[in-house]
């Protein structure tokens, strides 16, 4: 059982526990004739300082927000291999996906950043193809970075043409370095081959004898892509082709593809770790109570 704080940065607020003792108003002195005039002191004057100093550091450790986690999940990781394999050929700058101006690969890369964060846990990297194909994103378990750089990518950074053949070769090659039981490609492109070094018969080929499974995604209108050719694709390789008309569309299928990889890293204990910050809260309100009442008693 490992414990962390989910803003650990809202500790640095105990810095400020000295101040409970030094910038206290300091006591003026009087001189009485009389001793009786000194009003009696009670133990809780003695004690204020230390009620006021454990709630205080209490109620920072309630807002630092703890969990508890078990840390056997990330140690045995034998999740899913995943790569995305996305099309940034011209065309993905075109608009009319969805509402408004966005192009289709903005929209693209939008649930595809979902996707990859419901993936916590499994191991997931970016291939970008157009003329060509290259690694924008190492397979990775840090889910954020490769988000992030999902988020740098641009329309017609590998060019302008579509290279299915070479994008597949380039997730096939990225693959083979991982130790996962079940790897797989999601190949997503609004366009037909029309480019690159490796034909797509023999990128496939490849991917069978890898035991890798390739889920292919047309964009767009049907008559834009090569419906046939995804097809064969994904049938080939074991995985499954889809269709995304639009960006509903294309939500549902990813989704439809997220239930289609389930990971045993996706436990309780690993995504929803165990809230703990409700004990240093509830023993703040008490103190703070008990304090309170004890002021009235003496009042």
């Amino acid at each position: 059982m490992h414990v962390t704080f989910e803003n650990p940065f809202l500790l640095l607020l105990l810095l400020l526990l000295p101040c409970f003792y030094y910038c206290r108003r300091k006591v003026t002195g009087r001189f009485l004739p009389k001793l009786v005039w000194i009003p009696r002191r009670s133990r809780l004057l003695h004690s204020a300082l230390l009620y006021r100093i454990v709630i205080f550091a209490l109620g920072v450790v309630a807002l630092a927000a703890p969990v508890a986690y078990s840390a056997k999940f990330p140690s045995h990781r034998e999740g899913v291999a995943i790569v995305l394999a996305l099309d940034t050929s011209g065309s993905m700058r075109e608009s009319g996906f969805a509402k408004g101006s966005e192009s289709k690969f903005t929209l693209l890369q939008r649930v595809a950043g979902d996707f990859i964060r419901k993936r916590s846990g499994d191991n997931i990297g970016i291939v970008a193809f157009g003329t060509f194909a290259f690694a924008a994103s190492p397979i990775s378990y840090d889910t954020e970075g490769v988000r992030t750089l999902l988020d740098l990518l641009e329309v017609e950074i590998a060019g302008k043409n579509t290279a299915i053949g070479d994008a597949i070769a380039q997730s096939v090659r990225m693959l083979k370095r991982s130790k996962a039981k079940e790897k797989i490609i999601v190949l997503v492109t609004d366009g037909k081959n029309n480019s690159g070094t490796v034909s797509v018969k023999a990128a496939v080929e490849t991917a069978k004898k890898e035991g890798i499974k390739i889920y292919s995604i047309g964009l767009g209108d049907a008559k834009s892509y090569d419906a046939a050719l995804l097809k064969r694709i994904a049938s080939e390789s074991g995985g499954k082709m889809f269709g995304a008309s639009d960006i509903a569309d294309l939500k549902k299928v990813y989704a439809t593809i997220d239930g289609l990889l389930p990971s045993p890293l996706r436990s309780h204990h690993y995504r929803n770790p165990r809230p703990l910050f409700l004990y240093p809260l509830f023993l703040a309100i008490v103190l703070l109570s008990w304090y309170h009442y004890k002021r009235v008693r003496a009042a």
